[in-house]
């Protein structure tokens, strides 16, 4: 059974960072591609970030180029989203998925991220 567990969300200042964990069961992180999406509230899910299952590749949507860094620990079968330089549009419920792109039909229950002064 497939299960995905996001967390590490919160309040954060403009400018500021978080990191977001996707801590997997059921399957090996480092045996699939995976995936970041958000969700702003009115606004539709986004394809946020994405990591091949080898590594090779990763996706950024423009407007976090720069500023998000995807990983992953296969010791810990998590994944990661850092995200530094934090906009208030960047506001929005994250959540992981198994997969690339937001196709997918295993998505963990998002974790909420706020960036305001």
């Amino acid at each position: 059974q497939v299960q995905l567990v996001e967390s590490g969300g919160g309040l954060a200042q403009p400018g500021g960072s978080l990191r977001l964990s996707c801590a997997a069961s059921g399957f090996t992180v480092s045996s699939s591609d995976m995936s970041w999406a958000r969700q702003a509230p009115g606004k539709g899910l986004e394809w946020v970030s994405g990591i091949l299952s080898d590594g090779r590749k990763t996706y950024y949507v423009d407007s976090v180029k720069g500023r998000f860094t995807i990983s992953r620990d296969n010791a810990k079968n998590t994944v990661y989203l850092q995200m530094d330089s934090l906009k208030p549009e960047d506001a929005a419920l994250y959540s992981c998925t198994k997969g690339w792109g937001t196709g997918g039909s295993d998505w963990g229950q998002g974790t909420r991220v706020t960036v305001s002064s």
